[in-house]
């Protein structure tokens, strides 16, 4: 092969390999045990009767979850509590390296 075809032959190698690298680093972590949260009484108190959260878990390699951010609630600041810490009681297959990932938590209230 002349040398400009083994650079462009390399260099697309090379945009494979990164893409598939990408690809499995954006798989989602694998969940092994969730724990529902809680209705918060305050919400029922405030006649509030359902809501979701939005967070980001940082997962560390043993699968457990070492921080919670709260990036988006409806309504704010009524179900973040809840939600932090059923998060932490999550756990995921443990990994390699420590990842990220987002979850939407939605409560309603049953009763």
């Amino acid at each position: 092969m002349p040398s400009s075809e083994n650079d462009l032959f390399a260099r697309t190698v090379l945009v494979l390999s990164l893409a598939l690298s990408a690809s499995l680093a954006l798989a989602a972590p694998k969940v092994v045990k969730k724990v529902p949260p809680e209705f918060p009484a305050d919400a029922m108190r405030k006649n509030v009767n359902a809501g979701s959260v939005r967070a980001k878990l940082v997962i560390a390699l043993d699968g457990t979850v070492t921080e919670v951010e709260i990036v988006e609630a409806e309504p704010k600041r009524v179900f973040d509590r809840a939600a932090v810490e059923a998060l932490k009681e999550w756990r995921f297959e443990p990994a390699s390296e420590k990842q990220s990932h987002e979850v939407r938590l939605v409560f309603r209230n049953e009763e």
